[in-house]
Protein backbone atom coordinates (compact mmCIF):
# COMPACT_ATOMS: atom_id res chain seq x y z
CA UNK A 1 0.00 0.00 0.00
CA UNK A 2 1.18 3.50 -0.85
CA UNK A 3 0.63 5.91 2.08
CA UNK A 4 -0.12 9.49 1.08
CA UNK A 5 -0.50 12.28 3.67
CA UNK A 6 -2.53 15.44 2.99
CA UNK A 7 -2.41 18.70 4.91
CA UNK A 8 -3.36 22.23 3.94
CA UNK A 9 -3.47 25.89 4.89
CA UNK A 10 -0.66 25.97 7.46
CA UNK A 11 -0.72 29.80 7.53
CA UNK A 12 2.70 29.71 9.09
CA UNK A 13 3.09 31.84 12.20
CA UNK A 14 4.38 34.14 13.49
CA UNK A 15 3.98 36.92 10.95
CA UNK A 16 7.44 38.37 10.21
CA UNK A 17 8.10 42.08 10.90
CA UNK A 18 6.14 44.24 8.47
CA UNK A 19 7.15 47.57 6.96
CA UNK A 20 4.25 49.95 6.50
CA UNK A 21 5.06 50.44 2.82
CA UNK A 22 4.43 46.70 2.35
CA UNK A 23 0.83 47.27 3.42
CA UNK A 24 -0.01 49.85 0.75
CA UNK A 25 -2.17 47.28 -1.08
CA UNK A 26 -4.49 44.37 -0.29
CA UNK A 27 -2.06 43.20 2.37
CA UNK A 28 -3.40 45.86 4.76
CA UNK A 29 -6.72 44.05 5.22
CA UNK A 30 -4.92 40.74 5.67
CA UNK A 31 -2.59 42.27 8.22
CA UNK A 32 -5.45 43.75 10.23
CA UNK A 33 -7.30 40.42 10.10
CA UNK A 34 -4.19 38.68 11.38
CA UNK A 35 -3.75 41.10 14.27
CA UNK A 36 -7.42 41.04 15.31
CA UNK A 37 -8.30 37.38 14.90
CA UNK A 38 -6.19 35.00 12.88
CA UNK A 39 -3.06 35.08 15.04
CA UNK A 40 -5.13 33.61 17.86
CA UNK A 41 -6.33 30.73 15.66
CA UNK A 42 -3.25 29.84 13.58
CA UNK A 43 -0.67 28.83 16.14
CA UNK A 44 2.91 27.81 15.49
CA UNK A 45 2.87 25.30 18.35
CA UNK A 46 -0.05 23.52 16.67
CA UNK A 47 1.74 23.35 13.32
CA UNK A 48 4.93 22.13 15.01
CA UNK A 49 3.00 19.38 16.82
CA UNK A 50 1.40 18.31 13.53
CA UNK A 51 4.78 18.34 11.77
CA UNK A 52 6.35 16.12 14.44
CA UNK A 53 3.41 13.72 14.36
CA UNK A 54 3.45 13.50 10.58
CA UNK A 55 7.16 12.83 10.43
CA UNK A 56 6.68 10.03 12.98
CA UNK A 57 3.91 8.56 10.80
CA UNK A 58 6.46 8.42 7.95
CA UNK A 59 4.11 8.40 4.93
CA UNK A 60 5.53 7.60 1.51
CA UNK A 61 4.69 11.12 0.34
CA UNK A 62 3.08 14.29 1.72
CA UNK A 63 1.07 16.92 -0.15
CA UNK A 64 0.36 20.48 1.02
CA UNK A 65 -2.53 22.17 -0.79
CA UNK A 66 -1.72 25.85 -0.38
CA UNK A 67 -1.81 28.89 1.88
CA UNK A 68 1.59 28.50 3.46
CA UNK A 69 1.68 32.26 4.02
CA UNK A 70 -0.73 34.84 5.43
CA UNK A 71 -0.19 38.04 3.42
CA UNK A 72 2.47 36.93 0.90
CA UNK A 73 5.40 38.81 2.41
CA UNK A 74 8.78 37.81 0.92
CA UNK A 75 9.94 36.90 4.44
CA UNK A 76 6.95 34.58 4.79
CA UNK A 77 8.10 32.54 1.79
CA UNK A 78 11.53 32.20 3.38
CA UNK A 79 9.76 31.02 6.53
CA UNK A 80 7.74 28.54 4.44
CA UNK A 81 10.91 27.12 2.90
CA UNK A 82 12.37 26.54 6.37
CA UNK A 83 9.21 24.77 7.54
CA UNK A 84 9.05 22.59 4.43
CA UNK A 85 12.62 21.44 4.99
CA UNK A 86 11.53 20.30 8.46
CA UNK A 87 8.57 18.47 6.93
CA UNK A 88 10.67 16.61 4.38
CA UNK A 89 12.84 16.89 1.25
CA UNK A 90 11.34 17.96 -2.09
CA UNK A 91 11.26 14.41 -3.42
CA UNK A 92 8.89 13.37 -0.61
CA UNK A 93 6.75 16.52 -0.32
CA UNK A 94 4.64 18.22 -3.02
CA UNK A 95 3.09 21.70 -2.70
CA UNK A 96 0.55 23.77 -4.63
CA UNK A 97 -0.04 27.47 -3.87
CA UNK A 98 -3.17 29.04 -2.37
CA UNK A 99 -4.83 32.43 -2.59
CA UNK A 100 -2.95 33.80 0.44
CA UNK A 101 0.29 32.95 -1.35
CA UNK A 102 -0.78 35.31 -4.14
CA UNK A 103 -2.45 38.06 -2.10
CA UNK A 104 -0.53 40.57 -4.19
CA UNK A 105 1.74 40.19 -7.20
CA UNK A 106 5.23 39.34 -5.94
CA UNK A 107 8.19 38.49 -8.20
CA UNK A 108 8.76 34.75 -8.40
CA UNK A 109 12.23 34.95 -6.86
CA UNK A 110 10.80 36.69 -3.79
CA UNK A 111 7.77 34.41 -3.41
CA UNK A 112 7.16 30.85 -4.58
CA UNK A 113 10.65 30.67 -5.99
CA UNK A 114 11.80 29.89 -2.45
CA UNK A 115 9.82 26.63 -2.50
CA UNK A 116 9.92 25.83 -6.21
CA UNK A 117 11.70 22.52 -5.62
CA UNK A 118 8.48 21.25 -4.03
CA UNK A 119 6.43 22.17 -7.12
CA UNK A 120 8.49 20.79 -9.99
CA UNK A 121 7.83 17.77 -12.15
CA UNK A 122 10.11 14.81 -11.67
CA UNK A 123 11.05 15.10 -15.35
CA UNK A 124 12.99 18.25 -14.44
CA UNK A 125 10.60 20.84 -15.89
CA UNK A 126 11.05 24.02 -13.87
CA UNK A 127 8.90 27.02 -13.10
CA UNK A 128 9.74 30.17 -15.01
CA UNK A 129 11.96 32.25 -12.74
CA UNK A 130 11.07 35.62 -14.27
CA UNK A 131 7.34 35.42 -13.56
CA UNK A 132 5.09 36.27 -10.65
CA UNK A 133 3.33 33.50 -8.77
CA UNK A 134 0.03 33.82 -10.60
CA UNK A 135 1.69 33.85 -14.03
CA UNK A 136 3.95 30.83 -13.60
CA UNK A 137 3.75 28.40 -16.50
CA UNK A 138 5.15 25.35 -14.67
CA UNK A 139 1.65 24.18 -13.67
CA UNK A 140 0.38 21.58 -13.80
CA UNK A 141 3.41 19.70 -12.53
CA UNK A 142 3.51 15.92 -12.55
CA UNK A 143 5.17 13.53 -10.13
CA UNK A 144 5.09 9.75 -10.64
CA UNK A 145 5.76 7.76 -7.45
CA UNK A 146 5.35 4.06 -8.06
CA UNK A 147 1.77 3.50 -9.19
CA UNK A 148 0.64 6.93 -7.98
CA UNK A 149 0.74 10.08 -10.10
CA UNK A 150 0.38 13.50 -8.47
CA UNK A 151 -0.81 16.36 -10.68
CA UNK A 152 -0.35 19.77 -9.04
CA UNK A 153 -2.41 22.76 -10.17
CA UNK A 154 -2.27 26.44 -9.27
CA UNK A 155 -5.50 28.34 -8.56
CA UNK A 156 -3.60 31.24 -6.94
CA UNK A 157 -3.96 34.76 -8.29
CA UNK A 158 -4.18 38.26 -6.80
CA UNK A 159 -7.75 39.38 -6.19
CA UNK A 160 -9.46 42.61 -5.08
CA UNK A 161 -9.91 43.30 -1.36
CA UNK A 162 -12.45 41.01 0.36
CA UNK A 163 -12.16 38.42 -2.44
CA UNK A 164 -10.35 35.08 -2.28
CA UNK A 165 -11.34 33.56 -5.61
CA UNK A 166 -9.12 31.27 -7.62
CA UNK A 167 -8.77 30.39 -11.28
CA UNK A 168 -7.08 27.66 -13.30
CA UNK A 169 -7.35 29.07 -16.81
CA UNK A 170 -7.82 27.32 -20.14
CA UNK A 171 -4.17 26.40 -20.69
CA UNK A 172 -3.86 24.68 -17.33
CA UNK A 173 -7.13 22.75 -17.69
CA UNK A 174 -6.17 21.57 -21.18
CA UNK A 175 -2.76 20.43 -19.92
CA UNK A 176 -4.47 18.66 -17.03
CA UNK A 177 -6.71 16.75 -19.45
CA UNK A 178 -3.74 15.68 -21.55
CA UNK A 179 -1.92 14.40 -18.46
CA UNK A 180 -4.95 12.56 -17.09
CA UNK A 181 -5.56 10.80 -20.41
CA UNK A 182 -1.95 9.59 -20.64
CA UNK A 183 -1.74 8.57 -16.99
CA UNK A 184 -5.04 6.70 -17.32
CA UNK A 185 -3.60 4.73 -20.22
CA UNK A 186 -0.64 3.84 -18.02
CA UNK A 187 -3.01 2.52 -15.35
CA UNK A 188 -1.76 4.84 -12.62
CA UNK A 189 -3.67 6.16 -9.61
CA UNK A 190 -4.24 9.83 -10.58
CA UNK A 191 -4.39 12.26 -7.66
CA UNK A 192 -5.12 15.91 -8.52
CA UNK A 193 -3.99 18.66 -6.13
CA UNK A 194 -5.42 22.18 -6.01
CA UNK A 195 -6.18 24.77 -3.35
CA UNK A 196 -9.78 25.84 -4.03
CA UNK A 197 -12.54 23.22 -3.71
CA UNK A 198 -13.95 22.30 -7.15
CA UNK A 199 -17.41 21.31 -5.91
CA UNK A 200 -20.23 23.76 -6.67
CA UNK A 201 -21.40 25.71 -3.62
CA UNK A 202 -18.61 24.48 -1.35
CA UNK A 203 -17.63 28.03 -0.38
CA UNK A 204 -19.08 31.53 -0.65
CA UNK A 205 -19.05 33.12 -4.09
CA UNK A 206 -16.26 35.53 -3.17
CA UNK A 207 -14.03 32.56 -2.29
CA UNK A 208 -14.95 30.20 -5.13
CA UNK A 209 -12.93 28.65 -7.92
CA UNK A 210 -14.13 30.72 -10.86
CA UNK A 211 -13.73 27.99 -13.47
CA UNK A 212 -14.70 25.06 -11.25
CA UNK A 213 -17.30 23.96 -13.81
CA UNK A 214 -14.62 23.66 -16.50
CA UNK A 215 -12.47 21.64 -14.10
CA UNK A 216 -15.36 19.29 -13.33
CA UNK A 217 -16.07 18.87 -17.04
CA UNK A 218 -12.43 17.92 -17.63
CA UNK A 219 -12.59 15.29 -14.88
CA UNK A 220 -15.90 14.00 -16.28
CA UNK A 221 -14.22 13.48 -19.65
CA UNK A 222 -10.88 12.03 -18.54
CA UNK A 223 -11.32 10.71 -15.01
CA UNK A 224 -9.15 10.82 -11.90
CA UNK A 225 -9.00 8.63 -8.81
CA UNK A 226 -8.77 11.34 -6.12
CA UNK A 227 -8.93 15.14 -5.86
CA UNK A 228 -7.41 16.88 -2.80
CA UNK A 229 -7.91 20.53 -1.83
CA UNK A 230 -7.82 23.00 1.05
CA UNK A 231 -9.06 26.61 1.35
CA UNK A 232 -12.26 26.24 3.35
CA UNK A 233 -10.59 25.02 6.58
CA UNK A 234 -13.05 22.16 6.93
CA UNK A 235 -12.89 18.38 6.93
CA UNK A 236 -14.95 17.63 3.84
CA UNK A 237 -15.94 14.78 1.53
CA UNK A 238 -17.58 15.07 -1.85
CA UNK A 239 -17.71 13.53 -5.28
CA UNK A 240 -17.73 14.80 -8.84
CA UNK A 241 -18.64 12.82 -11.96
CA UNK A 242 -16.01 10.77 -13.78
CA UNK A 243 -16.28 8.49 -16.81
CA UNK A 244 -15.93 5.32 -14.71
CA UNK A 245 -17.92 6.58 -11.72
CA UNK A 246 -17.84 9.31 -9.08
CA UNK A 247 -14.42 10.78 -8.24
CA UNK A 248 -13.76 11.37 -4.50
CA UNK A 249 -12.93 14.97 -3.50
CA UNK A 250 -11.42 15.52 -0.03
CA UNK A 251 -10.57 18.68 1.91
CA UNK A 252 -8.87 19.15 5.27
CA UNK A 253 -8.83 21.88 7.94
CA UNK A 254 -5.96 24.30 8.47
CA UNK A 255 -2.82 22.51 9.66
CA UNK A 256 -2.15 25.19 12.30
CA UNK A 257 -5.63 25.89 13.65
CA UNK A 258 -7.12 25.69 17.09
CA UNK A 259 -10.81 24.79 17.02
CA UNK A 260 -12.66 28.11 16.72
CA UNK A 261 -16.00 29.53 15.56
CA UNK A 262 -17.29 26.18 14.38
CA UNK A 263 -14.12 25.33 12.46
CA UNK A 264 -12.25 22.19 13.48
CA UNK A 265 -8.76 21.93 14.92
CA UNK A 266 -5.73 21.06 12.82
CA UNK A 267 -5.78 17.71 11.10
CA UNK A 268 -3.93 15.76 8.48
CA UNK A 269 -5.34 12.90 6.49
CA UNK A 270 -3.70 9.63 5.47
CA UNK A 271 -4.68 7.68 2.35
CA UNK A 272 -3.48 4.07 2.07
CA UNK A 273 -3.74 3.34 -1.65
CA UNK A 274 -3.63 -0.10 -3.23
CA UNK A 275 -5.18 -2.28 -5.90
CA UNK A 276 -8.22 -4.44 -5.19
CA UNK A 277 -9.46 -6.45 -8.15
CA UNK A 278 -10.68 -4.08 -10.85
CA UNK A 279 -10.65 -1.10 -8.51
CA UNK A 280 -8.38 0.99 -6.37
CA UNK A 281 -8.89 0.69 -2.63
CA UNK A 282 -8.23 3.82 -0.54
CA UNK A 283 -8.31 3.45 3.25
CA UNK A 284 -8.74 6.94 4.71
CA UNK A 285 -7.80 7.90 8.26
CA UNK A 286 -6.90 11.12 10.03
CA UNK A 287 -5.04 12.47 13.02
CA UNK A 288 -6.27 15.64 14.69
CA UNK A 289 -4.95 18.11 17.26
CA UNK A 290 -6.19 18.01 20.85
CA UNK A 291 -5.49 21.29 22.62
CA UNK A 292 -5.60 19.80 26.13
CA UNK A 293 -2.75 17.40 25.36
CA UNK A 294 -0.97 19.63 22.87
CA UNK A 295 -0.68 16.63 20.57
CA UNK A 296 -2.42 14.80 17.75
CA UNK A 297 -4.48 11.65 18.15
CA UNK A 298 -6.44 9.47 15.73
CA UNK A 299 -9.68 11.04 14.56
CA UNK A 300 -12.82 8.97 14.92
CA UNK A 301 -13.67 9.07 11.22
CA UNK A 302 -12.28 6.24 9.09
CA UNK A 303 -13.43 5.34 5.62
CA UNK A 304 -12.68 2.96 2.77
CA UNK A 305 -13.23 4.20 -0.77
CA UNK A 306 -13.32 1.89 -3.78
CA UNK A 307 -12.50 3.74 -6.99
CA UNK A 308 -13.24 1.94 -10.28
CA UNK A 309 -10.38 1.75 -12.75
CA UNK A 310 -11.04 3.31 -16.15
CA UNK A 311 -11.84 0.92 -18.97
Amino acid sequence: MFRLAHLSDPHIAPLPPVRWRQLANKRLLGYLSWRRRRQHIHRREVLDALTRDLRAAAPDHTVVTGDLTNIALPAEFEQAATWLRALGPPDSVSVVPGNHDASVAVPWADSLGHIAAYMTSHDGADMAADETAEQATGFPFLRRIGEVALIGLSTALPTPPAFATGKLGTRQIEALEDSLIQLGREGLFRCVLLHHPPIAGAVKSRKRLIDAAAFRQAIARTGAELVLHGHDHRHSRGRIPGPAGPVPVCGVPSASALASHGRPAALYQLYAIGREGNAWRVDVSARTYFEEEGALKPAETRETILVPKPE
